[in-house]
């Protein structure tokens, strides 16, 4: 889910054929039956390439227990919650914890704003502009360009 920026219902769902290898993308169908395509690092790749060689199953990617149907959202979601658990995290994130940690370490990187909303499939940019406000580097420039408008005043 982090490293692709997916929500828990897109990765719980996540059809074999959604991976393009020559392209190295990931086909996501997301909030409103919408298609986009996000970069696929190669050790997520072959993280699934592991996961897939378990179950070996033809149309998920994370099937449920009888390999009829993806694997459910509340499955995933506690199985996130016992990993934070077992850590001992001091704060509790959830599942959506780890969307908004990719969007703002692509904003912390540079990326711009418009990369970062198709990314996400966000409809509105101003959805994807509540990121920039998290960011160290929006912070600094902000604080640079307050101290040179109000010097000499």
């Amino acid at each position: 889910m982090y490293a692709c920026g997916l929500r828990i219902s897109e990765a719980a769902t996540l059809h074999v054929g959604a991976i393009d290898r020559p392209r190295m993308v990931l086909r996501i169908i997301g909030k409103g039956n919408k298609e986009r395509l996000v970069p696929l690092p190669q050790p997520v790749l072959d993280e699934l390439e592991t996961v897939w060689r378990e179950h070996r199953n033809r149309q998920w990617l994370f099937p449920n227990h009888d390999g009829t149907k993806p694997i459910t959202c509340s499955v995933l979601s506690r199985c996130f919650t016992a990993a934070v658990k077992e850590v001992g995290l001091p704060r509790r994130p959830t599942p959506h914890t780890l969307r908004h940690s990719y969007a703002t370490r692509l904003l912390e990187n540079g990326v711009d704003t418009r990369v970062v909303q198709v990314l996400l499939g966000h409809a509105n940019i101003a959805t994807t502009a509540l990121y920039t406000h998290l960011t160290e580097p929006t912070r600094a420039s902000l604080r640079a360009l307050l101290d040179k408008i109000m010097t000499g005043l």
